[in-house]
């Protein structure tokens, strides 16, 4: 049976996304990335909802998407296995950014005013400049990519022995693996670039594998979801009461012992409470889900544009910037979807489609697994 469970988790996670970069974009804490404060007020209290999201968003992704390999990998040969997810990860991760992404680029450059600093180079610099700039949102594609070539090296060592350990997990011990996973926060974080924590989100991914994928483990967190709630939220009260004002995405706040608890309890209840209350498929998530992977892919590019082009200049007052970039974040992200995912060559260097697959673009996979959509008879995630 498919975990529809899963799929619900992961597209509406994007849409938190979508709004929490609208709010990034003008936040008034400080926070490198967007052109900050429009308002003029010296709190946003709306700004809180950065610090709620922030610490587990992202984290349960990288569990589901643990969760999606195992089952891949039941589907598909470790070979398979690879070179799809190197179609539909890699390759708009890096082709991707040489074919369209360093629009998203240019756009950013803009907004930070980057272009006085490069005047001066050669064009085809400033281009390559421009697509590494493009990246924005795709670290998570490219993290992705990287954690399940080193799952398959893992795997040939492990041979599922450890795997197999994992289905004896209980509740007890899942609340203890807080203390480990804050020590893989504290490694492998890349300077300046904060947003690629190797040490944190592999542990994540790979607890996915090895835990979460244990139908059994997840019967766990249904059961003890409302505990595992009251945990959440408990400490996400506490996390932004203790750190609101201050630069949640870099350390010593993002890898606080107060971080890294909010986002395990919060992931283990929305795991928990997801497979007992969300597992289930209509007409709106089926849609919602399939159209997952190009809403992250191209929200950013309608939320900075407007950014850019109205809120910067100040064309309009902020409430209708606000507006404006939600309504753009969206319309970019599904109206660019399906734009481009009926447009050859560039449905296969930006969305991941496989080459010569003429399927109904409707069929878009998600984030984290398979492209072609649904195959009867065949159980995924």
């Amino acid at each position: 049976m498919r975990r529809r469970y899963l799929d619900n988790i992961r597209w509406a996670t994007v849409v938190l996304v979508v709004l929490y970069h609208v709010l990034y974009m003008y936040n008034a804490e400080g926070v490198a990335g967007g052109i900050g404060n429009i308002t003029g007020l010296s709190i946003q209290i709306y700004d809180l909802y950065l610090y709620a999201v922030f610490p587990w968003f992202m984290s349960i992704l990288f569990i589901v998407s643990g969760i999606c390999s195992k089952l891949s990998l039941d589907r598909y040969s470790t070979r398979e296995f690879i070179a799809r997810r190197t179609r539909k990860l890699l390759v708009p991760s890096t082709i991707g950014l040489l074919t369209f992404q360093f629009i998203q680029g240019y756009v950013s450059m803009s907004l930070l005013d980057v272009w006085r600093h490069v005047s001066d180079v050669p064009g085809i610099v400033k281009f390559l400049i421009m697509a590494v700039s493009g990246i924005g949102v795709l670290w998570f594609v490219q993290t992705l990519w990287l954690f399940t070539i080193v799952l398959t090296l893992i795997r040939k060592i492990e041979k599922n022995r450890l795997w197999k350990i994992c289905d004896r997990i209980n509740a007890p011990t899942l609340c203890l693996m807080a203390i480990p996973l804050w020590g893989a926060a504290q490694i492998l974080n890349m300077p300046v670039v904060v947003t690629y924590r190797f040490g944190l989100y592999a542990t994540l991914f790979l607890l996915g594998y090895f835990v979460f994928s244990h139908e059994r483990v997840v019967d766990v967190t249904k059961k003890w979801f409302p505990l595992f709630l009251v945990f959440a939220v408990a400490a996400g009260i506490a996390f932004c009461a203790k750190n609101f004002g201050k630069n949640y995405a870099d350390a010593p706040v993002n890898r606080s012992p107060l971080f890294v608890g909010y986002c395990w309890f919060a992931c283990l209840a929305i795991l928990g409470g997801m497979a007992k209350y969300g597992d289930f498929e209509n007409a709106f998530t089926r849609w919602m889900n399939r159209r997952s992977f190009g809403l992250y892919v191209f929200h950013c590019l309608g939320i900075s544009s407007i950014a850019l082009w109205v809120a910067k200049p100040g064309l309009a007052p902020p409430a209708c910037v606000y507006l404006l970039s939600l309504i753009a974040g969206f319309a970019a992200g599904y109206l660019l979807n399906a734009l481009i995912a009926r447009t050859p060559f560039f449905r296969q260097t930006v969305l991941g489609f496989q080459w010569g697959n003429n399927n109904d673009a409707s069929r878009q996979s998600d984030l984290s697994s398979e492209p072609e959509g649904h195959d009867a008879g065949k159980p995924r995630c």
